[in-house]
């Protein structure tokens, strides 16, 4: 397991851990352990077993530039590691899927499209992976919907978010501490994640924990909608006696959050607080999925 993170998805396809979801007590959606509940949404057919796709789920983001260089590429990479599979794309953002709809007259697919959609062109075995960073929210929500069309496929399987396993922590912080910049002393490196009020926001403190594990004192992890707060985060680079902060986003994208709470120039953005406190400030506007290494 100890393998690069660009390999995780051929991990969890080759090992046979794919699962239904990763909340306990839930069956595995599969053909091999039905469950006697009500009829699917769809009353269709199973698909051909042997028409097979990965269905991409990412939030979404509206901002073209940076959807290029990371949800579309790892939607490259994994269609060329599994040339047997036909990729397809479903946002879960209703709100980003309508904008680029009207503003671009960009088409994509909701979740609960994508299934339909699988099932009328009659795929029998699909792959859910999601480019979420952790199993929060939109992650349940993606398995809920998904799995309410699990009659309809002979194979019907879920891949799982960035951090989830202890392991992942571990790849994860070690190999962000290989691409961002070679801080000096005084130095620091912040991390800004989303943050949530699900319980999978204990992944932010664990993965700063991971940090001090390895010897990274100078990495920290802060949310904007969670714990560590910028709050947080500006009272231990001081306690660390830190100069200048390199500023960039735990996020897949570098979208709305980076732009414009993290980097953007008002009073209560990551950058102009950490400035105000006397800090040198250097954002990195790259989201995790701009990385080959991610």
């Amino acid at each position: 397991m100890k393998k690069i993170l660009t390999a995780s998805l051929a991990l969890v396809l080759s090992m046979g851990i794919l699962s239904g979801c990763s909340k306990p007590n839930q069956t595995p959606v599969s053909s091999t352990q039905p469950e006697q509940e009500e009829s699917s949404p769809a009353e269709t057919a199973v698909g051909d077993p042997n028409k097979k796709a990965i269905l991409v789920v990412s939030f979404g983001t509206s901002y073209n530039d940076t959807r290029a260089v990371t949800i579309d590429a790892i939607e490259s990479e994994i269609a060329t590691a599994f040339p047997d599979y036909d990729v397809k794309r479903a946002f879960t953002s209703q709100i980003i899927i309508n904008k680029l709809a009207e503003r671009d007259g960009l088409e994509i697919d909701n979740v609960d499209q994508a299934m339909k959609r699988l099932i009328a062109e009659g795929y029998g075995t699909v792959i859910c992976q999601p480019t979420h960073v952790m199993n929060g929210f939109e992650f349940d929500d993606m398995v809920a919907e998904v799995s309410a069309y699990k009659d309809n496929f002979a194979v019907l399987k879920f891949g799982t978010p960035l951090l989830t396993a202890s392991e992942d922590y571990e790849i994860l912080a070690q190999t962000l501490k290989k691409i961002m910049p070679e801080t000096q002393e005084q130095e620091a490196v912040v991390f800004m994640g989303h943050g949530t009020d699900h319980p999978s926001n204990a992944a932010y403190p664990a993965l700063a924990y991971q940090f001090l594990l390895d010897g990274n004192s100078n990495f920290f992890v802060g949310t904007v909608e969670g714990f560590p707060e910028i709050d947080t985060i500006v009272r231990l680079a001081k306690e660390k006696n830190m100069k200048k902060i390199y500023l960039t986003p735990l996020m897949v994208v570098a979208g709305d959050h980076a732009n414009n709470d993290m980097a953007g120039d008002e009073d209560d953005s990551w950058k102009t607080i950490l400035k105000s406190e006397g800090f040198e400030v250097e954002p990195i506007l790259k989201g995790l999925g701009e990385y080959p290494e991610i």
